[in-house]
C-alpha cells in the first residue's frame, strides 16, 4: 500500500509507504516502481544520496539542476527530522516563484516527490539528521544551481533565521529569484 497525496503545488507529491509492525519494530517497502508507477510516478531513478547534518538548523538548498540533467527528486528522512521546502522555477506555471514545505521525519515515514523545475532544500530540527534520496539524472557539476534559501520574495518560514543558519559557502552565494535566468518553462 503506497499514499500519494497532492500538495498545495499539485505536481509536488506526499508519498507515504505503508508500514508493517511489530514488537521488534516496523518494516516498510520505501520504493517500489510497479507500485509507484501505479499511482502515476514513472519515474526512473539513477542515482542514490544520503547526507547527514550534525547540527540542528543546517540549511542545505535550494539546490536544482538544469537539462538535460534536472532531476525529479524523492527525498525520505532515515533518522531525525526536517523542514522540506520545494519552490517553483516554472516561469509558465501558474505557482512560478511559490513554495511548499513538508516535514518529514524517521518517525513519520513520509517522502516528497520533486519534480523537475523545482528547487530543492531543507532545513534540519534535530540533531544528527540523515536523508536519503533518489534523482532521476546523475548529477553534473556543469548544471549545478541554486537559489538563496533566505531569499525574502520568496516568504519561506525558516525554523531559523540568517544569522543561526548553518550553511556551506555554496549556499551562501545563490542568487535571489530575481536573479535567476529562465532553466524552466
Amino acid at each position: 500500500m503506497l499514499s500519494v497525496e497532492p500538495t498545495a503545488i499539485p505536481d509536488v507529491k506526499i508519498v507515504t509507504p505503508r508500514r508493517v509492525g511489530d514488537s521488534r519494530g516496523f518494516f516498510s517497502e520505501t520504493y517500489n516502481r510497479q507500485r509507484f508507477t501505479e499511482t502515476g510516478i514513472a519515474e526512473e531513478f539513477v542515482q542514490d544520496n544520503h547526507s547527514l547534518s550534525a547540527m540542528v538548523g543546517t540549511v542545505r538548498g535550494l539546490h536544482f539542476q538544469s537539462g538535460p540533467f534536472a532531476q525529479v527528486k524523492l527525498i525520505r528522512v532515515v533518522r531525525g527530522r526536517i523542514l522540506d521546502v520545494a519552490v517553483d522555477l516554472r516561469r509558465s506555471s501558474p505557482t512560478y516563484g511559490r513554495h511548499v514545505t513538508a516535514e518529514l521525519s524517521a518517525e513519520n515515514g513520509c517522502q516528497i516527490l520533486v519534480p523537475v523545475g523545482f528547487a530543492h532544500g531543507f532545513c534540519t530540527l534535530e540533531p544528527n539528521t540523515e536523508v536519503l534520496y533518489k534523482v532521476s539524472a546523475y548529477y553534473s557539476v556543469d548544471h549545478d544551481h541554486g537559489l538563496a534559501w533566505d531569499d525574502p520574495d520568496l516568504g519561506i518560514a525558516w525554523p531559523v533565521g540568517p544569522t543561526d543558519a548553518i550553511l556551506s559557502d555554496k549556499d551562501r552565494r545563490q542568487p535571489k529569484l530575481s536573479e535567476l535566468p529562465t532553466y524552466f518553462q
